[in-house]
């Protein structure tokens, strides 16, 4: 029989980086060049079927970007599973903003919550800011999941979102002590470059930390 799992995520960013369109291209395979801002939350939900036939259905919570929702963000991020935190490669200053919304998630949000550094805006690469190298050094310094997507092509976009769903079932289950919450914690920190099709498809096969 297979497994069912079902986990709270939030995406954030700084305003314009594309977390609506991502959501948008993931749940109903679309893009729309002229979407307005988030207000608030966006509340929207899709499964993932793994090659084993695990579903992990996703609770997307899509947060505005904009400064004076900022204060609004732990309602959403407080008890979630998994985060997406995206910056615009266009933008060096969006990558900035990622930085601090991790810092945030790390001082604040669950111990054991996944969290995946999504850079957006692919397509654009000739207007490129933010190097790949430099967010994966960043993702492995702070043990954070990485990946480059762009919700216009849509390239990218199914890989980070079945990497998270790989690795959360092995993260979530109940720990068995004390030490094995920790060591569970710390393999959901393990990083990981959604880059590499072995990695991002071949997660499953991983022996559990937990």
């Amino acid at each position: 029989m297979s497994k069912q799992f079902q986990f709270k995520l939030v995406l954030l960013g700084e305003s314009a980086v594309g977390k609506s369109s991502l959501v948008l291209r993931f749940v109903k395979d679309q893009f729309d060049d002229y979407r307005e801002s988030t207000i608030g939350a966006a509340f929207l939900t899709q499964t993932v079927t793994l090659e084993d036939q695990t579903t992990v259905k996703f609770e997307i919570w899509d947060t505005a970007g904009q400064e004076r929702y900022k204060s609004l963000a732990p309602m959403y991020y407080r008890n979630a599973n998994c985060a997406v935190v995206v910056y615009d490669i266009t933008q060096t200053t969006s990558l900035e903003k990622a930085r601090t919304w991790i810092r945030e998630l790390q001082r604040q949000a669950d111990p054991s919550i996944v969290i995946a550094l999504c850079g957006n805006k692919s397509d654009l690469s000739a207007r490129r800011q933010v190097t790949q190298e430099e967010a994966k050094k960043y993702a492995e310094e702070e043990g954070l999941m990485w990946g480059e997507t762009s919700a216009k092509s849509g390239e990218g976009v199914s890989d980070i979102f079945t990497a998270i769903a790989k690795k959360l079932p092995q993260t979530a289950a109940p720990p068995k002590a004390g030490g094995a919450a920790r060591s569970g914690a710390a393999a959901s920190r393990a990083g990981v470059d959604l880059n590499k099709q072995s990695n991002a498809l071949g997660g499953q096969n991983e022996p559990c930390n937990c």
